[in-house]
């Protein structure tokens, strides 16, 4: 066989086209919502009580410093977070969300969901249950295998 045709094969390309994939039908379900797929992580772990700074919204989204504050401008700009006062450190500010990404997260999500049940038509539940924990392991050999002295997007 071919080795071109191999390197299309391999687990790192396929699921690279698939996160693509993935991206592409969501941007488009997502974006007359007045959402984008890169930010429900982290209005996510805001609704969710998981995170209020900017470094642990980083940290729970895997992300790094500088691409959360960015995503955090676009989304202040969008109307979907305030940054408040943290009462109990002056100097740092917790993130909130707005009402307006409030009120139209549960449908977001309703799309995100739908998309996924889409994409994974003609997969048995079990099958479904299956490729999921084997993406959940494949990402923790991946975070297993950082180099040393890499930037950890968990830390």
């Amino acid at each position: 066989m071919d080795a071109k045709l191999d390197v299309l094969s391999t687990p790192g390309h396929l699921v690279s086209l698939a996160a693509r994939g993935f991206a592409r039908l969501s941007e488009a379900r997502l974006k007359p919502l007045g959402f984008g797929v890169g930010t429900l992580p982290a209005l996510v772990a805001l609704e969710e009580g998981h995170a209020s700074s900017q470094r642990d919204l980083a940290r729970f989204a895997r992300v790094e410093q500088p691409t959360m504050a960015q995503m955090l401008a676009r989304m202040e700009r969008d109307g979907l977070i305030r940054r408040m006062p943290d009462p109990a450190d002056g100097r740092s500010r917790r993130i909130v969300l707005t009402e307006a990404a409030r009120a139209g997260l549960p449908e977001a999500c309703a799309v995100l969901f739908q998309g996924n049940r889409d994409a994974l038509a003609g997969f048995s539940e079990r099958e479904a249950e299956q490729f999921v924990a084997f993406l959940q392991r494949l990402i923790a050999n991946l975070d297993g295998l950082a180099e040393p002295g890499e930037v950890d997007r968990t830390a």
